[in-house]
């Protein structure tokens, strides 16, 4: 057995296969396109999926990847188990080969083989294979291709070797080829053996996968015409057998990274329970450094969810290791340094990578000491009210505002001594998810499934709006709109329809680009086009109303395309190429496009980067793209292999799927980026370029708003028309607008200043009109009553200056503000130690007014929906203290 290095596997495994006939295909990324049932790439066949479906065709039968996957979210999810066991990763890397309808099982079988015993060189008689119980052609192969014995051959059930892409589709038979690590790693089991335990000692490097039936809707197979081959390998499995490790983490995959943690952290990292810790950061951080780079940002959902909880699972990590503040960006620079060779984005967006980890990690860690203060109060107030555990809505309130992951807000609500009501987080979680759902189904997202279905048949739309915007096409289908949208013969006057047509100059909505609108024209029948979408396999949608005559299905017409519209909406795409590039210029290469919308009346360009562009980045951003503007670049289009197009320099957008020709719109010697929209034919025609808003959307993502053209025009009279409006406002002239509005507001500050400062004092004379009428309630001095007119703010501050008046007692303060009323009570530290506690006092004052709250024992806020129970509930609140006190 050879001792190899991760990247001599890796490149050993490509090698291999491509000396065999197939293609390596990079990696795709961890989003994968087009696919909204996976959250993640969790397997090397995800990027050919379409291809095994039959819906796409690639220009080779044979492919080879090494691919990074993600298991974390969603079905496949191994994010518990991570740093338990020696094996389970969130990211991780499979490498495969597959057969498009090629090749099948005996030479997939002959090339494991060969890969494993002779590449390798691993001992063959420590191999074993698993077959599904009823391949006997599995079993055959084995012994006749690899010359493995009957009697290290185990047949396993439909759970364990029968593979399957859904519940119909493509599916078959797998064998999975297992390990033997030797009688030192054996269990406690009677018998230890493939398929009977489940212990370290029989490890699964390799699965191959023989596709070759297709699963009906009642659930028979029946056999595909071309059986195909999609076959994984854990890179992290096969370096640990061949490093001759223990465990995953022991692999110069993990090595290095665990020793930088080390180093940050001052401690030294143990293979058992206590390194659990190490693992879970090193993996993690591996998990965020590959995610950020493939274009994934922490948010409060979906795919960013998934990051921000386990980067915040890595910093809750660290500050059991001691590391207090941020460190998850270094750990991640050991990341792209060991990984940055095999995947070039890690390098060409370190910095990237590292800032928006920092910002992520500082932002937890503010809001980890915020939250951790509710936390205690939530706690404190289940334990006074005698509950075993937090309600869902409470862990809820710590999800949804201070950003705790569930499994954080359990593990501190087992050290404090109690439970999380898991169900009733989860309906909080679903009652906030089903208004999201709403809202989406509200915005009509889900519109394009049906129409899809209706033209899954049709042949993709041939474009013809590159040359002009007009051109002759035959009417493929007509669809009535509506609910149930349905094909008809024909569409009468009024009718709002979708057409399609064999051949369109109709640009469809894509890559930020607006659908074209215009008319279809046949005879005596008008069709006003008010918008064009993309559905299924490239076949253009032309939403539209009948205005006159009767559309036909197979008549001939003219399309036109509102070409005045049309071009405005070229120069704002030309001018985001020219924005693009000047923010890469200006911000750095880690300035790249996270989105983009181009209408005819603005552009808006969403690009990643961390924290606001000032005043003078953004009018440096400006005379760039306008320097462009007036150098008169020409624009280019060239159709390219897609590595040809990559080798001259030309942008590919992270996470966008390509084919393997691409076109490439260039702009002078300036800008290169994959494209399929339309563009100016010189960049002059763009006229000019304006800036009129710059904005945060997220964590790490910055939007920018502009026009061009005519829409400069419009933008600077709608501004000199503000101006002049506000000049006539203030009396004034147009050029000392600026000075007067400054002193308008410097009078506006002055005069609320006073305010607070007289408020201040109505609240204080107040609170020295209570403190004349001090009772005594079980030995202790109490002042409570109504401050009218307060705020929480007031009503704190009194509180805290009534407390140092009385020397030894308790505050109860109430107000009422908008329907609503606010409690604070104040407990004198003496008190405190007697077991007098603000939090219940308060608590039980705002049950009675409808409410709820509590606090620290020597200070508690809390409020209630009665304001009518004010007196009563200040009453309940001092019985709640004669209960402690006596």
């Amino acid at each position: 057995m050879r001792s190899l290095s991760s990247s001599e596997i890796r490149s050993r495994f490509l090698g291999y296969f491509a000396r065999r006939g197939h293609t390596v295909v990079p990696s795709s990324s961890l989003v994968p396109q087009n696919d909204p049932t996976l959250l993640f790439t969790n397997a090397g066949m995800v990027q050919f999926k379409d291809v095994f479906l039959g819906n796409a065709r690639l220009p080779f039968q044979r492919a080879t990847t090494a691919q990074k996957c993600m298991r974390a979210g969603g079905k496949h999810n191994d994010l518990e188990n991570v740093g338990r066991t020696p094996r389970h990763h969130t990211f991780f890397e499979m490498l495969g080969n597959f057969s498009f309808g090629d090749y099948f099982k005996a030479d997939a079988i002959r090339f494991a083989w060969e890969f494993l015993t002779r590449e390798l060189e691993l001992d063959p008689d420590r191999l074993w294979v698993t077959i599904y119980r009823e391949d006997d052609e599995a079993e055959q192969l084995w012994r006749s291709v690899a010359g493995v014995p009957a009697e290290r051959i185990v047949r396993l059930g439909e759970k364990d070797n029968f593979w399957a892409m859904g519940d119909t589709g493509p599916c078959g038979p797998c064998s999975e080829i297992i390990y033997d690590r030797g009688e030192g790693h054996r269990c406690d089991a009677p018998v230890c053996g493939v398929g009977a335990c489940d212990c370290d000692r029989w490890l699964e490097i390799w699965n191959l996968v023989f596709m070759q039936y297709e699963r009906d809707e009642a659930g028979a197979l029946h056999p595909l015409p071309k059986p195909s081959i999609d076959t994984g390998m854990g890179l992290e499995r096969i370096a640990s057998v061949l490093q001759e490790v223990d465990s995953n983490f022991d692999t110069d995959l993990f090595h290095p990274v665990i020793r930088r943690i080390e180093e940050l952290s001052g401690r030294r990292y143990d293979r058992g329970s206590a390194g659990f810790p190490f693992r879970v950061i090193a993996d993690h951080a591996r998990a965020c450094a590959f995610l950020i780079a493939d274009g994934v940002l922490p948010s409060n959902e979906g795919r960013g969810y998934v990051l921000r909880r386990i980067l915040r699972r890595a910093a809750r990590f660290g500050r059991v290791l001691g590391l207090e503040r941020p460190f998850l960006a270094e750990v991640a620079g050991t990341v792209v340094a060991v990984m940055g060779e095999a995947y070039p984005e890690l390098r060409e967006r370190e910095g990237f990578v590292r800032e928006v980890i920092r910002r992520e990690e500082e932002r937890f860690l503010q809001t980890l000491e915020q939250g951790m203060r509710t936390f205690a109060e939530l706690a404190e107030r289940a334990r006074a009210e005698g509950r075993p555990e937090l309600r869902g809505e409470e862990a809820f309130l710590l999800y949804d505002t201070y950003g705790f992951p569930l499994d954080l807000m359990q593990d501190m609500a087992e050290e404090a001594g109690l439970a999380v009501d898991l169900a009733g987080f989860q309906a909080a979680l679903e009652r906030q998810r089903e208004r999201a759902r709403a809202d989406r189904a509200a915005r009509g997202l889900r519109a394009g499934d049906a129409l899809a279905q209706l033209v899954a048949d049709l042949p993709a739309t041939r474009f013809l709006g590159y040359e002009g915007t007009e051109g002759r096409g035959r009417v493929l289908a007509v669809i009535a709109a509506g609910e149930e949208p349905e094909l008809v013969e024909e569409a009468e006057e009024g009718s709002e329809v979708r057409v399609v047509l064999d051949q369109t100059p109709f640009y469809a909505e894509g890559g930020g680009q607006v659908g074209d609108t215009g008319w279809l024209l046949s005879g005596e029948a008008r069709v006003r086009v008010t918008d064009t979408q993309e559905v299924g396999r490239g076949v253009h949608l032309h939403f539209g109303r009948v205005e006159a005559g009767t559309l036909r299905a197979g008549a001939e017409l003219e399309a036109r395309v509102d070409a005045e519209r049309r071009r405005a909406i070229m120069r704002n795409h030309s001018a985001t190429h020219l924005l693009h590039k000047a923010l890469k210029e200006i911000l750095g290469e880690e300035a790249t496009q996270a989105g983009s919308l181009v209408a005819p009346d603005r552009l808006r360009f969403d690009f990643t980067h961390e924290g606001p562009l000032d005043e003078e980045t953004l009018r440096r951003v400006e005379d760039r793209v306008n320097e462009r503007i007036l150098d008169g670049l020409p624009a280019t289009v060239q159709v390219l292999p897609l590595e040809e197009a990559r080798k001259t320099g030309a942008i590919a957008l992270f996470g966008e799927k390509y084919g393997e020709r691409v076109r490439v719109v260039g702009m002078g010697d300036y800008s290169r980026e994959l494209c399929g929209g339309t563009h100016v034919h010189n960049t002059a025609e763009i006229g000019s370029f304006k800036i009129v808003s710059e904005s945060s959307i997220g964590a790490g993502l910055r939007r920018i708003e502009a026009v061009t053209g005519t829409g400069v025009v419009a933008y600077a009279r709608l501004q000199e028309r503000r101006l002049r409006e506000t000049a006539e406002l203030l009396r004034a002239p147009e050029e000392e607008v600026p000075a007067r509005v400054a002193a308008l507001g410097e009078e506006l500050r002055g005069a609320q200043r006073r305010i607070r400062e007289l408020e201040e004092k109505l609240v204080r004379i107040a609170a020295e009109r209570l403190l004349e009428r001090v009772e005594t309630v079980a030995g202790v001095r109490v002042v409570r009553g109504e401050l009218e007119g307060a705020g929480p703010e007031e009503l704190r501050q009194a509180s805290d200056w009534l407390r140092q008046r009385l020397g030894s007692g308790v505050v109860l303060l109430a107000a009422r503000s908008d329907g609503k009323v606010q409690f604070v009570a104040a407990v004198t530290a003496d008190l405190v130690a007697r077991g007098v506690h603000a939090g219940r006092i308060v608590g039980a004052a705002a049950r009675v007014a409808g409410g709820g709250g509590g606090g620290r024992p020597d200070l508690a806020q809390a409020g209630g929906r009665r304001p009518e129970l004010l007196e009563t509930a200040l009453a309940a609140g001092v019985d709640a203290l004669r209960e402690m006190a006596g």
